[in-house]
């Protein structure tokens, strides 16, 4: 099957995901995972019709987004859903209009300075663990509804990352655990949309998004509140390895 036909059969399923939750499918958008992809796959998809693309490592942005956004007619939205190192913040705040990992407060700091110096304002998603997996980065927030002192902890870091310049914290965005049925990621994504109205609350702050489902998942996401999914092989297929 080609790109676009890829595509059409996701965005089925994401109307198909969306009736089901009693949601419009215009509050979902969709994100084509193009890592390890060439410029050409993702001009293919953007022909398609998708206007958003996640990358998730600074090196092989740097050629790729130049490249991809001198060939198309109409500008895409680039948005970094890998792990950033903090040397790396700079290239990233340069390449990208969302970010959507960040997992720091140390992070957060080094994106606000640079989008102060530069007089802009960049979106960013706070990276949250709520699956509790060692090897998942993310601000910590499992079990944050009983742990008090944890979700002490967490506030503490939210609030002090609200008060930063240059900012703008569009919501929140997780990563769920590898399963065998997606039914078994629901209650992270459950989590992570409970933890958002709890920092509304306590805030007083809206967060529009929650960045949450990937190909094997991401209609339950959608059921569960996703407002962007992260679609990569599904429209892609297979990743070369690298």
């Amino acid at each position: 099957m080609t790109i676009a036909e890829n595509i059409d059969l996701v965005r089925q399923r994401i109307e198909n995901a969306c009736t089901k939750a009693g949601r419009s499918p215009d509050e979902v958008t969709l994100i084509a995972v193009s890592k390890t992809n060439p410029p050409e796959a993702v001009i293919e998809a953007a022909t398609a019709g998708v206007q958003h693309f996640g990358e998730n490592r600074v090196e092989e942005a740097e050629s790729k987004i130049p490249a991809v956004n001198a060939q198309v007619s109409n500008p895409l939205t680039w948005h970094m859903i890998g792990h950033v190192q903090s040397r790396k913040a700079k290239d990233v705040e340069s390449l990208f209009q969302y970010v959507h990992s960040v997992d720091t407060l140390k992070l957060a700091q080094k994106f606000s300075t640079l989008s102060v110096e530069k007089g802009r304002i960049l979106n960013v998603l706070l990276e949250i663990n709520v699956s509790g997996e060692e090897a998942k980065h993310g601000f910590v927030a499992a079990n944050w509804r009983h742990d008090e002192a944890l979700k002490d902890e967490l506030w503490s870091q939210v609030r002090a990352l609200l008060g930063l310049p240059g900012l703008r914290v569009r919501g929140l965005m997780t990563m769920a655990p590898i399963v065998s049925d997606p039914d078994e990621a629901r209650p992270v994504f459950a989590s992570l949309a409970a933890l958002r109205h709890a920092f509304q609350d306590s805030f007083s702050i809206e967060l529009p998004d929650l960045s949450m489902g990937m190909t094997d998942d991401y209609p339950v996401a959608i059921e569960e509140g996703a407002t962007f999914v992260r679609v990569g092989r599904a429209i892609f297929g297979e990743r070369a390895n690298k």
